[in-house]
């Protein structure tokens, strides 16, 4: 049990409460402690009932079954990895930024959840972060399951390919793919590369609540002064390299 508690406390923190909600939430409904229809987003009784916490709960809950359980257990360890990379790689310090990063893709969710009548969000949340970190390490090659091999760019649309296989649907893959998409766009691609207007920033009050723990804020949106000079001696062009690549199973 110690080495479970050491490992336990071992993930960064944003990570590790994202990960122990997603645990215990379907937990207290395959118990029976609170009744899972309480969990799902239903947009009548959120819109008009006012049962304001079911966006959170769709979040966090996923019918554990005999027929769901390998689908939960493969998005949870995708959870764990790919949120461990990006909090502590290229969001290394910057917890306000990385829970900024969640928030913007979770409201996304939410709202095509609404709109779509999704029921259940985990899954398209873990995937828009999978896809940032895909984004972010693009060019680095990683290995899928049977020894396949490809850049990291593709990985989202791999797994997306390989859930519908073991799920039998890719909405909420999609959906999670096009958020990540929008976040990385805005935040990066956008200002970055194409020159464009910074649309993105982490509210101050999450900097007051989570202080980065070395340096200054610099801003996503803005290159800092180490990818500015490494711009300007490379005339300006190119492809920035945003973050370390790691290969799939890599602890």
């Amino acid at each position: 049990m110690s080495d479970i508690g050491d490992w336990f406390r071992s993930i960064p923190s944003i990570t590790r409460y994202w990960f122990a909600a997603t645990v215990a939430v379907p937990l207290v409904g395959k118990l029976g402690l609170i009744s899972p229809a309480y969990f799902f987003l239903w947009p009548e009784a959120f819109l008009y009932r006012f049962q304001i916490w079911r966006p959170v709960t769709a979040t966090f809950y996923f019918p554990v079954g005999p027929g769901t359980g390998f689908l939960y257990l493969v998005n949870l360890y995708f959870l764990y990895q790919y949120s461990t990379r990006l909090e502590t790689g290229a969001f290394d310090g910057r917890p306000a930024d990385y829970l900024f990063m969640l928030l913007f893709n979770w409201i996304c969710i939410v709202i095509t959840g609404l709109a779509m009548d999704m029921q259940l969000l985990m899954i398209p949340l873990i995937m828009s972060v999978l896809y940032v970190w895909a984004q972010l390490n693009r060019d680095m090659i990683v290995s899928f399951w049977f020894g396949t091999r490809f850049k990291a760019c593709y990985l989202p649309w791999v797994i997306l390919g390989f859930n519908y296989i073991i799920g039998g649907s890719v909405i909420n893959e999609l959906i999670g793919n096009l958020v990540g998409h929008l976040y990385f766009f805005l935040m990066f691609r956008y200002p970055m590369d194409l020159g464009g207007r910074n649309f993105l920033s982490t509210p101050q009050f999450l900097y007051r609540w989570l202080p980065s723990r070395r340096g200054g804020v610099s801003g996503f949106g803005v290159p800092p002064a180490s990818m500015r000079r490494a711009a300007d001696q490379n005339g300006g062009g190119g492809r920035h390299n945003w973050g370390q690549g790691f290969r799939l199973g890599d602890q």
